[in-house]
């Protein structure tokens, strides 16, 4: 979904709803828990017996393969509805309407605006044409508003099908029948105006008739009672669907609030300047006062420059602005391209910016402001020929620098939190060697082969022969990516009760040896491990540790729950190796269990390998694409570098360490600004006392020691008092560190010692000055 603002034949945002279901019980694919999907036998009888929305509409994101050779571009299955419920209009030609997402449909595309632009060179002809997706001759009914795409935060659309078309464009299996494959996100349009408790009452008297309709045969009985137990329930969709957004809304929100701070440490340094100014122009205001002028001419004129102050400031940072935007959109580039994200300044966020500004210089004007309508002119013009300040000022001017250290501890703990998380994250143990892997992702279901575990075998021959591959071996999930699967496991024997929940892997002979781990005990898996042959498994040592297998595991059996692909199954360990991390770095060793591959009687229309490089492995990823497209023209494979998948999955550690430490640098700058003044300040209003010391015999060590003191107890006082604030900031961000306390004392001691730092340098030049004054000199200022 754009981020810009809606058209307006757009209904309200407001009223639309994501379906979801209130648990999680039962089976669900290796869909992600939070991800508001329903299979495609749930929405067929939601959108046909739901009386709770005036409109409903279903979208599945999936790549498609574009072209006689074909490109991946970004595909969007959708109801027949979907453009109408949503009042997308097109741009040319029609967009699909509900009698057109029927059972037996024939494929037709609508394409998004940017897609028929960037592709196909706005060529309004091209409406009534063919294109081809996953070598599927498919027609162009339309294209989509240039306003619209999709209904993903952070992602558009180029080619949108009808949810009936997946049987004919996508060999993955036909998706419309299957009972445990949970792929459409459901949208309702409230335009009744019923509460969201009302909405949820519907849905929950609509979901058992719902769940009961839609128990398919394959759901073994130990699961059809949690499947009948269902129920669905609504939570706003106004935002659409934004795995983005919820991926980087605590890290963004983290920053945001870090920003602030830093608003706050250039206000109050704004504070400190304006109060310096009005006392160096206290005998202009008492002479002006003098002669006529009237005190509330005196603080407009005051609170106007400080506006207009604070507004070039604004001028200055918008421009900057659209330079860290981009720079911001950058950290979030993967591999798989940029996410789209319309960050265009709007009137609303213009006018927001302005008022922040102008509100943060008036406010802090008012302080000078107030001194000048409250001051007296003739103790003004008795200053003239001095430098004077009122003992009040100079206190109200520290307790500022005060609240900047005290923030600026708050800043720079931070942003070494997160800076030692991610030295801690790359180079946490693995438990493998992750450097020089390769992984593929291969899809031959364009094929259509009817013997799939040969063209798997044959593949894997191809890819160790290749030069440069030392080992090969096929991989589901590959290591480290972030994807996961798991199931019930329990010790043969032994009461079901008792069962664990372990990671699930599938591999082939040779995976073992690719990533490094060597076989503790038993034995790795081999060409007589088939589909024929009796089940067999590999675990680790947590896994073995877990289930009480013994310090040799090897003989042993577990049993795996069943579920709507398989049965109950007993499987023998054949070997034990060591723990390594599954999922992600982040996460804990955790018992996994390792299956052959080979074994699987019905495999996916698409592999998972992980290649060891005998050398350059980027290198490598070149030769292998040219290789594979060479001998299967019609298989869509991509390559990359595990390291570049961990890289992808470290993004936001990597912002936060990053930003963080831009403005953890930024706060202590400030702070050094801000002491500069004070003492700098302070120096020249204590210059006839330092005359006098001097004269009377104080040598200049001590006058640089009087001087570095005063800042140091007040850098001293400002950390005890931010040591509160740090410590709620580390707390605030426990969820975001990784092999670190939020109250780490190392990490906040050198916070202090980087402030102190600081301290010495900003107090460096006014010490000097100080300690170079000539005495007489001094004194003649007097």
């Amino acid at each position: 979904m754009s981020s810009g603002s809606a058209p307006s034949r757009w209904p309200s945002r407001s009223s639309f709803f994501l379906v979801r279901l209130a648990d999680d019980r039962g089976w669900r694919g290796n869909q992600p828990v939070n991800w508001p999907a329903l299979t495609n036998l749930q929405w067929e009888y939601f959108r046909d017996h739901q009386t709770t929305f005036d409109g409903t509409l279903a979208w599945f994101p999936n790549t498609l393969g574009w072209g006689e050779d074909p490109r991946p571009v970004q595909g969007l299955f959708v109801s027949g509805a979907f453009f109408d419920m949503l009042r997308v209009r097109p741009a040319v030609g029609r967009v699909f309407h509900g009698d057109e997402d029927r059972r037996g449909c024939a494929p037709g595309a609508v394409l998004g605006h940017g897609f028929w632009l960037r592709e196909l060179g706005g060529d309004p002809s091209v409406v009534g044409r063919s294109i081809t997706l996953n070598a599927v001759s498919v027609p162009v009914v339309g294209i989509a508003d240039p306003t619209f795409t999709g209904l993903e935060v952070g992602a558009r659309f180029d080619v949108a099908v009808p949810i009936c078309a997946q049987p004919a464009l996508w060999n993955a299996g036909h998706w419309l029948d299957e009972g445990a494959v949970w792929w459409l996100t459901v949208l309702g349009r409230n335009g009744r105006g019923l509460t969201r408790a009302a909405m949820d009452d519907g849905l929950q008297a609509l979901s058992p008739p719902l769940f009961a309709a839609t128990l398919t045969p394959e759901y073994p009985r130990e699961n059809a009672a949690d499947y009948l137990k269902m129920r669905l329930h609504v939570e706003p969709g106004a935002g659409g669907v934004a795995p983005l957004r919820e991926r980087y809304a605590a890290a963004l929100t983290l920053l945001l609030v870090a920003t602030g701070l830093v608003l706050l440490l250039m206000s109050a340094n704004l504070g400190n300047m304006v109060l310096a100014r009005s006392s160096a122009r206290a005998h202009e205001f008492g002479l002006r006062l003098s002669i006529g002028a009237s005190r509330s001419s005196l603080v407009r004129q005051l609170l106007v420059e400080n506006a207009l102050l604070a507004v070039a400031g604004w001028g200055i940072g918008f421009l900057v602005a659209g330079f860290l935007t981009a720079l911001l959109v950058r950290f979030l580039v993967t591999t798989d391209g940029a996410p789209f994200l319309d960050l265009r300044a709007t009137g609303g966020w213009l006018l927001y910016s302005v008022g922040v500004a102008t509100a943060c210089g008036v406010v802090f004007g008012l302080l000078p402001a107030w001194r000048v309508a409250h001051a007296d002119p003739g103790d003004a013009l008795r200053g003239t020929g001095r430098v004077t300040a009122a003992g009040a000022t100079t206190s109200l001017r520290k307790l500022l620098v005060l609240t900047q250290v005290s923030l600026s501890l708050v800043l720079v703990f931070g942003a070494l939190l997160f800076v030692r998380t991610l030295h801690n994250v790359l180079t946490v143990e693995v438990g493998f060697e992750r450097v020089g892997l390769v992984t593929t992702w291969v899809d031959y279901s364009r094929i259509g082969l009817p013997a799939a575990q040969a063209f798997r075998l044959d593949l894997l021959a191809t890819l160790r022969a290749m030069p440069g591959v030392a080992a090969a071996g096929e991989s589901d999930p590959i290591p480290l990516s972030g994807n996961s699967g798991g199931s019930l496991l329990w010790t043969d024997g032994k009461d079901p009760s008792a069962a664990i929940n372990a990671n699930t892997q599938f591999v082939s002979p040779g995976y073992l040896a690719s990533v490094g781990v060597p076989v503790l005990a038993g034995r790795d898996f081999d060409q007589g491990d088939v589909v024929e042959s009796p089940r067999v498994a590999i675990v680790n040592e947590s896994l073995a540790r877990q289930l009480d297998l013994g310090p040799n595991p090897v003989g042993r059996r577990f049993r795996r729950e069943a579920n709507p692909w398989r049965p109950e199954t007993v499987y023998e360990v054949i070997g034990m190796i060591r723990d390594t991390k599954y999922a992600s770095v982040e996460e804990e060793f955790e018992p996994t269990a390792y299956y052959a591959s080979p074994q699987d009687g019905n495999p996916d229309p698409f592999v998972k390998h992980v290649i060891r490089a005998r050398g350059d492995a980027a290198a490598l990823v070149a030769d292998l694409s040219v290789a594979l497209k060479a001998k299967y023209p019609l298989v869509g494979a991509s390559f990359r570098l595990l390291d570049q998948t961990m890289s992808d999955r470290l993004i936001p550690e990597r912002l936060l360490a990053t930003v963080s430490g831009i403005l953890g640098g930024l706060a202590a700058l400030i702070a050094a600004i801000g002491l500069y003044g004070v003492i700098a300040y302070l120096v020249l209003r204590r210059t006839n006392e330092i005359g006098i010391r001097m004269a009377l015999g104080a040598t200049t060590g001590h006058i640089v020691r009087t001087v570095t003191s005063q800042v140091l107890g007040l850098v001293g006082v400002g950390i005890l008092i931010g040591v509160a604030g740090a410590l709620a900031a580390g707390h605030a961000a426990r969820s975001l560190l990784f092999g670190l306390e939020p109250t780490d004392l190392p990490t906040l001691i050198g916070a202090g010692a980087v402030l102190v730092a600081v301290a010495a340098i900003a107090a460096f030049l006014p010490a000097r000055r100080a300690a170079r004054l000539d005495a007489l000199a001094a004194l003649r200022r007097e």
